[in-house]
């Protein structure tokens, strides 16, 4: 059986949880690897909290639910920490990836996390590389660090293909939050 990853991103409208799980899942195809990835959301709107599944796969992917017992949880949002059960469902063996200023030890003890964390400042970096706090690219760059589901060069030609001439903002913030990204079991 092909080893799945099954990804749950948290955000909020417009902070491009739903476009990170799209890129990504694009990127894995252009690898040869079978990916979906989809929304769930209702008639939300800008600054609603939003969640995005991915799955990722070496053989086809046959179930098409939701993503109720996610390998990873990814928050672009830390502020849903507080509002929000990020970690409902996670595995056992699962990993959360935190866009936040404190480190994985700080957030671990402070919301009592069982589970390995991974933590990067993904608003700084995208204000500046972006010049804006969207979070969601500076995200795919910790997801990548944390995971390496995909090549860091599958993903530079999605985004260049996104973004055209926007493409190298947010190329920077995914390979600056990749080496900035700090782990801790």
């Amino acid at each position: 059986m092909a080893e799945l990853l099954e990804v749950r991103w948290h955000g909020r409208g417009g902070l491009g949880a739903v476009t990170s799980a799209e890129l990504v899942a694009r990127a894995a195809i252009s690898e040869g690897k079978y990916a979906q990835s989809f929304p769930s959301f209702g008639p939300e709107r800008r600054g609603a909290p939003v969640l995005a599944f991915l799955r990722i796969s070496d053989g086809s992917i046959k179930t098409r639910t939701v993503i109720y017992e996610p390998d990873i949880v990814v928050v672009l949002d830390p502020a849903l920490l507080r509002a929000v059960d990020v970690t409902s469902g996670l595995k056992e063996r699962g990993r959360i990836i935190i866009n936040s200023r404190k480190s994985p030890a700080q957030l671990k003890s402070e919301f009592g996390y069982k589970w390995p964390v991974a933590a990067v400042n993904a608003t700084k970096i995208a204000g500046e590389t972006i010049g804006m706090p969207i979070t969601n690219t500076a995200m795919i760059g910790a997801l990548l660090k944390v995971t390496e589901a995909v090549k860091i060069d599958s993903m530079v030609e999605q985004l260049q293909e996104r973004f055209g001439g926007r493409a190298m903002g947010n190329i920077q913030a995914m390979k600056r939050a990749y080496e900035e990204t700090a782990m801790e079991e």
